[in-house]
């Protein structure tokens, strides 16, 4: 296993690794993802986050300032503080626009936009799934226990739901290493 001193934050020429979390309604998605950006935070990097939502979301809260831009009928409105800013944007977005956001990060993790061209960790909670296999780019596919079956399919690494410590070394191999100079 990499020491978290072996890796160094992307240089700014360079985009972080992107790494899709795809899966089914209710197969783990989120789960992983929060398991793995703390292991990640662990080793030093800076993560990113981007969720696809399939259905409607509503991110600001009724009152706030900024909700009543957007119930004015601001397209697009942006708030910043000393520790955070957020952009909300009355359409959907391409993910290569969101991952421009996040040029900054050693890695994003990306939950769902099952299309895109990126490597992707495949959730399967049993062999009906299986299809999703087919996506482009698979990485590596994390599986529940009734999955078992799978392992012996599948021509990408297999692993058990809970076994982030293992599916983290996996994308510690894709980061670049610190370099000495």
């Amino acid at each position: 296993m990499h020491s978290q001193s072996e890796f160094l934050k992307q240089p700014p020429n360079r985009t972080p690794f992107v790494l899709q979390v795809v899966g089914y309604k209710n197969s783990g998605k989120t789960t992983l993802i929060t398991k793995l950006i703390l292991r990640l935070k662990q080793a030093g990097l800076l993560v990113g986050t981007v969720k696809h939502d399939a259905h409607d979301f509503d991110m600001d809260k009724p009152g706030t300032d900024t909700w009543q831009h957007q119930e004015a009928g601001a397209d697009i409105t942006a708030i910043s503080s000393a520790s955070r800013s957020a952009v909300i944007s009355r359409r959907p977005e391409p993910l290569s626009v969101l991952l421009g956001h996040m040029q900054h990060a050693d890695i994003v993790l990306v939950e769902g936009f099952k299309q895109e061209h990126y490597p992707k960790i495949i959730l399967l909670r049993d062999t009906n799934d299986c299809e999703l296999l087919s996506l482009t780019n698979p990485y590596m596919a994390v599986m529940w226990p009734q999955a078992e079956p799978i392992r012996m399919q599948a021509a990408v690494p297999v692993f058990a739901l809970d076994e982030e410590a293992r599916i983290a070394e996996g994308i510690f191999k894709n980061l670049t290493p610190r370099t000495t100079k």
